[in-house]
């Protein structure tokens, strides 16, 4: 009997040790636990299970023996069975006949297939409170458990509680550093103005292999491609590839601006230019001498400023607004656009000359449904920032969650990504973020299975069509039939035929996750 004391007293320690070291996997270390607490008490089975924050319930983080696999698919309700009575208790109990005991709970061993003879069931406490349940199932040859097997099984439990307490301050500790690391890199970022660009795909590897040639050079370049690609992070590593990374990298949103401050944004203007001209202001493109301007939305960049455009690109000379000196700046001029400026041109909506200028070295970058390998790196990227930001924990995507992101056709490209995981990241309640919290099949387009007829086709695709304007319109309907180039009467009436409404998460739905 001594040297069954000795032998699991020496267990005691190498655990202990363990806890206490900078140890990583805290499952595997509950398992060893839960293994030799069995091996050491002479039991055919052990587990352990622990309370689920969001539902109260006692799940099996570990379950070892013959049926070990089969146990872990059932939660048990505070009291509810032997571990539920300990849970719900906060006592430890030893049974000598769980069969015929009336707190057992007989539908999981009927449903496994596996009889419970004899058992002990402890509670594993962290400050008193209990916070999980350890068992040990079946003496073996038949025997009985004794009080020692108990005391020794408590002391296992304590060593659990232990090793769980540490795993949590580790996990905190780790959480606090990612935050600070993140809030560190965001902080960088954001002074130097600079996005992280996610490239594995072939499709965008060969774009950045086209956007090292374009940096060498000093010509403009224009960006193509539709809304929420990602054309200013193309913008940004043309600069930062270039001899001008150390200058100024300038953005201006041309669709942002209103019509009447656009010219001073862009020229600057000087004292008493205009009423609210109390003094002298540099624009943006004084800001951007010696570095890059970079010009997003230029197809909404009104046709009395596109000439003065045309000269900087030319000459590089401009004059602010209320002074006839000309100013002389050294930059490169990017431009880009979700808009069809060729078709623009025809129209006279756009100079020709300008677009010519601008469109030296055309880079198009692909939408999201044609880079599909970017998606999982995407994805994982934006959910480590959320759940940080959040401070929840998530472990990853389910299979099924991936597979629903691969095949969705992503209208609004990244930015709809970036959207979907953050609304994941609020709603989501399990460690792994699965197919219902992204909500793709509300967001996405869906073809009814019986409308197969042309007319019902053409419908359906001019409503899809139309949200999408609407979407990235922010559902401005003037704005969105100037694009769609149509009266704004005539798009309040399609909106209303087609029975186009913004997309909501339903609070049901909502509530249901919580």
């Amino acid at each position: 009997m001594q040297i069954v004391d000795v032998l699991k007293f020496k267990t005691f320690v190498e655990i202990n040790t363990r806890i206490n070291s900078n140890f990583q996997d805290i499952n595997a270390l509950l398992t060893e636990i839960m293994d030799s607490a069995a091996h050491l008490c002479d039991a055919e089975a052990s587990s352990l299970l622990l309370v689920d924050k969001e539902t109260g319930f006692l799940y099996f983080e570990v379950a070892l023996g013959p049926k070990g696999s089969d146990v872990k698919r059932f939660v048990v309700k505070p009291g509810e069975g032997i571990a539920g009575w300990v849970f719900d208790r906060n006592e430890a109990i030893i049974l000598s006949d769980a069969e015929n005991d009336k707190r057992h709970l007989l539908a999981i061993s009927r449903d496994i297939e596996y009889p419970c003879k004899t058992m002990i069931a402890v509670p594993m406490r962290v400050k008193e409170k209990c916070i999980g349940v350890l068992e040990i199932i079946n003496k073996k040859d038949g025997r009985l458990f004794t009080k020692n097997d108990l005391e020794w099984l408590e002391i296992f439990a304590n060593q659990a509680a232990l090793a769980i307490v540490n795993a949590q301050s580790m996990e905190q500790a780790r959480g606090e550093i990612q935050r600070l690391q993140v809030e560190l890199t965001d902080k960088q970022e954001w002074e130097q103005g600079y996005h992280t660009l996610i490239a594995k795909s072939p499709v965008i590897l060969e774009k950045l292999a086209m956007v090292e040639r374009i940096a060498q050079t000093d010509s403009s370049a224009l960006i193509l491609g539709e809304s929420g690609v990602g054309k200013e992070l193309f913008a940004e590593q043309i600069h930062l590839r270039s001899p001008r990374r150390n200058a100024p990298f300038i953005r201006v949103n041309c669709a942002a601006l209103p019509e009447n401050l656009l010219e001073s944004e862009l020229f600057g203007h000087v004292k008493g230019a205009f009423t609210c001209a109390v003094s002298n202001r540099k624009g943006r493109f004084e800001l951007a001498d010696g570095g890059t301007i970079f010009l997003d939305e230029i197809g909404e960049l009104p046709l009395s400023l596109q000439a003065k455009l045309l000269r900087v690109l030319q000459q590089k000379t401009f004059e602010r607004v209320g002074e006839a000196a000309p100013v002389t700046v050294n930059l490169r001029i990017l431009a880009a656009t979700n808009r069809d400026l060729e078709s623009m041109v025809e129209k006279g909506e756009f100079r020709n000359d300008l677009y010519y200028r601008l469109n030296v070295l055309p880079l198009y970058v692909p939408p999201l449904r044609r880079r599909t390998e970017d998606i999982p790196e995407l994805a994982q990227f934006f959910l480590k920032k959320y759940s940080l930001e959040m401070k929840k924990q998530f472990d990853g995507f389910s299979e099924d969650a991936l597979q629903a992101m691969l095949t969705y056709s992503w209208p609004g490209n990244i930015r709809e990504l970036q959207n979907c995981i953050e609304r994941a990241c609020v709603l989501g309640q399990r460690k792994r973020i699965g197919e219902g919290d992204l909500f793709l099949k509300k967001m996405g387009f869906v073809e009814k299975e019986e409308s197969r007829d042309l007319k019902t086709a053409i419908d359906s695709f001019k409503a899809q069509f139309i949200k999408k304007a609407l979407e990235e319109n922010r559902w401005n309907q003037t704005v969105t039939a100037k694009i769609l180039d149509i009266q704004r009467t005539y798009l309040s009436k399609l909106i209303k035929d087609l029975e186009i409404e913004p997309v909501q998460v339903e609070r049901g739905a909502a509530a249901g996750r919580r």
